[in-house]
C-alpha cells in the first residue's frame, strides 16, 4: 500500500502522507516520500511543495518506535558504525528526506493538520514555513522520554528556529505544545483553520514571482548562520547580479517600476 500521494495544484505540488492507523513515519514511508519529492524539487514547473497529513488530526505523529526499537536491539551485537565522512550526505531514508527538503531550490511548506511530534516535527523543521491548525494537540520533540534524542535534524534545526535556550529546554525535557503555544514561541509561523488551503494561498504568491530570486533567497538565508557574515555577504553580492540577469527579474523590475511622473519627483 502506498503511503504517499502527490497531486498538482497549479504551480504547487501537494504531498500527502498517510500511514494508518497511527500516522507514524517509517523507513518505507520516508523513502517513498523522498522518491516523490526529488523529482518535484528538480522540476522547474513546480514552484513550491506542500507536505500535509492524510489522516484526521495527524500530520506525522512521530517516527515508528517499533522500528527504532528493532534497530536498537540489532545494534547491540553489531560493531559500531564508522564515523560519517565529512560533507557526505546520506542518499536514502529519513535523514536524506529532511536534507532534501531543507536544500530544495524552492519553498516547502508544512501544512500541519494534526499531531506533529518527533520525526514528524523534525520533517516540518526542514520545511521553510509551518502552518498549523489551531486544534493541533501536540507539536514538539519528546524523544528524550524514551531514552534517545532527536536524530533527524532536530538538535541542529530547532536552535535556528527558537534559539539555543528554548531548544535545550524543549529537547532535554521532551516538551510538546499545543498549536497556540507553538505559534506563540515561534515553532510555527501561522495558525489557520485549514492549513492546506492557507498553504495553497501562499503558494499562489510564489507563482507570480521569479523562481531564481526565490531559490537564491532561500539558499542564502539557510546558509547565513553556518558561516561568517563576510562569507555570506560575498555570496549574496555575487548572486544578486546573477539573478538580475534573469528574465523573471527583468520582468519583475519593469512591473514594479513607478510611473515616470513619480520618478521625476
Amino acid at each position: 500500500m502506498s503511503l504517499v500521494k502527490m497531486e498538482r495544484r497549479g504551480g504547487a505540488a501537494v504531498i500527502t502522507y498517510a500511514n494508518p492507523p497511527f500516522g507514524t513515519i517509517n523507513a518505507a514511508g520516508s523513502q517513498e516520500m523522498l522518491e516523490a519529492f526529488r523529482p518535484l524539487a528538480a522540476d522547474p514547473a513546480v514552484r513550491s511543495v506542500i507536505i500535509t497529513g492524510g489522516l484526521p488530526d495527524i500530520f506525522i505523529r512521530h517516527y515508528d518506535v517499533g522500528e527504532l526499537s528493532a534497530a536498537s536491539d540489532a545494534s547491540e551485537s553489531a560493531p559500531p558504525p564508522p564515523p560519517p565522512e565529512p560533507d557526505r550526505r546520506p542518499r536514502k531514508g529519513f535523514v536524506a528526506l529532511t536534507d532534501a527538503i531543507f536544500e530544495a531550490p524552492k519553498p516547502v511548506v508544512a501544512a500541519i493538520n494534526g499531531l506533529c511530534m518527533g520525526g514528524g516535527f523534525e520533517l516540518s523543521l526542514a520545511c521553510d514555513l509551518r502552518i498549523a491548525a489551531p486544534t493541533v494537540a501536540a507539536i514538539g520533540l519528546p524523544e528524550i522520554r524514551i531514552g534517545v534524542f532527536p536524530g533527524g535534524g532536530g538538535t541542529q534545526r530547532l536552535p535556528r528556529v527558537v534559539g539555543e535556550a528554548k531548544a535545550l529546554e524543549m529537547i532535554l525535557r521532551g516538551l510538546t505544545f499545543g498549536a497556540e503555544e507553538a505559534h506563540r514561541i515561534g515553532l510555527v509561523h501561522e495558525l489557520a483553520d485549514d492549513p492546506l488551503a492557507r498553504a495553497l494561498e501562499i503558494a499562489a504568491e510564489w507563482e507570480r514571482w521569479g523562481a531564481e530570486g526565490i531559490a537564491c533567497a532561500k539558499r542564502l538565508t539557510r546558509a547565513a548562520l553556518g558561516r561568517s557574515v563576510w562569507e555570506g555577504l560575498a555570496d549574496e553580492r555575487q548572486s544578486f547580479p546573477e539573478v538580475m540577469r534573469t528574465a523573471s527579474a527583468r520582468e519583475g523590475l519593469r512591473r514594479g517600476r513607478p510611473p515616470a511622473q513619480i520618478q521625476a519627483i
